[in-house]
């Protein structure tokens, strides 16, 4: 305690007579100058060791040379002139809008989520190259000269429609410039894209335009069916017509063949005494009356016949 504190003896006289009285004072300089060694010794204290954490690498620099071999998880002892600079290894996400140009001139705003990592191993590489800022210094820019160039082989309309291939491709063009630097890309996903008000427009007119026409195509191959149809079934109801006619004429045909073959049987079963047997069978017995002059009558095959001059026969 003496050491921070200084004991002074002060004499001093009260009713004629002397007293001594002794009394202690800091000694600030010294309270200071342990203080101060006391702080020195407790930053030396904190400054000698680093904690790095899970999913981080850590960054050695003495004097700001930068060494290659980097710190992994964990607690670790290092010189108190060491500077340590933790970088993050994990997947990170890192949104980026950009504009480009489609194959048809039209302006194509781009909004864009790009999931990437830094290489532990090149970790040292980045802080000692680039610095802490990669992002602004490597990633923005590579992202948005890659997009550029991928956006420039299609057109507006071709770059909705291939979104999935565009991806593929800003993904492995991404890869090919970064990974040198130690980042690596795994995952790329475009969440939008916008275009100019007049593009949208024209879009919007043309997609009318294009239900219109296939509307009139459907109605007109409908149409096309039912003239078709239409069509068929007259050609159908004809070959059936034809087809009754066909067999009414062969049927008819058939009927006279057996027509003609009966008479032709009738024909030769038929005798001359059997014919004039049906003729006398036929007359109903009565001789025709005949008026005039010069009237013959003559039975000839068993008929009666008449021959009148100048005169009227009845019967």
């Amino acid at each position: 305690m003496n050491f921070f504190m200084e004991k002074r003896e002060k004499t001093y006289t009260h009713s004629g007579e002397e007293y001594t009285r002794t009394e202690y004072r800091p000694r600030l300089g010294r309270i200071i100058l342990c203080g101060a060694a006391a702080l020195i010794v407790l930053g030396t204290a904190l400054s000698s060791f680093t904690v790095v954490g899970a999913g981080h690498t850590g960054v050695v620099s003495t004097f700001g040379q930068v060494s290659e071999n980097v710190l992994q998880e964990g607690f670790h002892f290092k010189a108190p002139w060491q500077k340590v600079t933790k970088m993050d290894n994990r997947i990170v996400k890192l949104e980026v809008s950009t504009e480009a140009f489609s194959s048809d001139l039209q302006t194509v705003s781009v909004n864009l989520a790009v999931n990437y990592r830094v290489d532990t191993t090149k970790s040292y590489s980045i802080v000692k190259n680039v610095g802490t800022n990669y992002e602004d210094v490597l990633m923005t820019p590579a992202v948005n000269e890659v997009m550029k160039s991928i956006m420039a082989s299609y057109t507006a309309e071709q770059s909705i429609t291939n979104r999935n291939v565009i991806s593929a491709a800003l993904l492995e063009e991404l890869n090919q410039k970064l990974s040198d630097s130690g980042i690596y890309v795994s995952d790329i996903n475009i969440i939008d894209f916008d275009f100019s008000d007049v593009y949208v427009a024209a879009i919007e007119a043309k997609q009318v335009a294009e239900q219109e026409k296939l509307r009139a195509k459907i109605e007109q191959e409908q149409l096309t069916m039912e003239k078709e149809s239409e069509a068929a079934r007259r050609v159908i109801d004809a070959q059936a017509a034809a087809e009754v006619a066909k067999i009414e004429a062969e049927a008819a045909a058939y009927a006279g063949e057996k027509e003609a073959a009966a008479n032709e049987k009738i024909a030769e079963s038929l005798t001359q005494p059997l014919i004039d047997y049906y003729k006398v069978q036929q007359w109903d017995g009565k001789l025709p009356t005949v008026t005039g002059a010069d009237t013959i009558i003559r039975l000839e095959d068993g008929e009666p016949s008449k021959s009148v001059d100048g005169g009227t026969a009845t019967e």
